[in-house]
């Protein structure tokens, strides 16, 4: 499967487009809703430049924050908007390598790169963001998944004005019945699918006590 995202090219397209996706921030906002106030340490997956975990620092400006990701674009997007934050520690590495060993954290994040990862990647990725949260911590996957239907994954490519034809070849879209069954069987509670708008949708569990 090709994965264009060490291509600036591609990367500096998705970051032109990304304030356009329709009905984003709303899945944006229930995400930001459900992440504690009080969580002092947020993972950031496939960070990007960054977006999503300065949101949720406009709330919590004491949080210590790790933004990961593998695309030097992105990383460079990213070093850039957090310059005078020393609170926000960047890594660089490729989720399809198993996550490296960091301190435990309150919250794990994702928004829209999860999806890149080959299917069996995916559920090991979720096992290991589960031995990464502290007892109480939160998962929260914005993701952009599979569609039931052809028609339906079409309808979508027409909303995002995206021909059929210059769908994302890195894109390994899975269904979400099998990603919530998967982080009930690691052992999340509360699962479920939180806000969905077609094919984008936030995915939460929560680690027990």
């Amino acid at each position: 499967m090709s994965n264009q995202w060490t291509s600036a090219e591609h990367a500096l397209g998705y970051l032109a487009r990304a304030d356009q996706f329709p009905h984003r921030t709303e899945g944006e906002a229930v995400l930001l809703e459900h992440v504690p106030q009080s969580a002092q340490r947020i993972l950031d997956l496939g960070t990007g430049d960054g977006r999503l975990l300065a949101l949720l620092k406009l709330d919590r400006s004491d949080v210590n924050g790790v933004a990961m990701d593998f695309s030097p674009t992105m990383l460079e997007a990213v070093r850039q908007r957090f310059a005078d934050d020393a609170k926000v520690t960047i890594v660089d590495h490729n989720m399809e390598q198993p996550l490296p060993h960091l301190e435990h954290f309150d919250g794990i994040v994702s928004s829209f790169a999860i999806h890149h990862l080959a299917d069996a990647r995916k559920r090991n990725l979720y096992q290991e963001v589960f031995e990464l949260l502290k007892p109480g911590g939160i998962f929260c996957n914005l993701e952009h998944v599979a569609s039931p239907t052809a028609k339906l994954h079409e309808q979508f490519l027409q909303a995002l004005d995206i021909a059929l034809e210059d769908d994302d070849p890195s894109n390994q879209l899975l269904d979400i019945e099998t990603q919530l069954s998967w982080l009930r069987e690691i052992g999340f509670e509360d699962v479920d699918c939180y806000w969905k708008w077609l094919e984008m949708a936030l995915l939460i569990g929560v680690k027990p006590l």
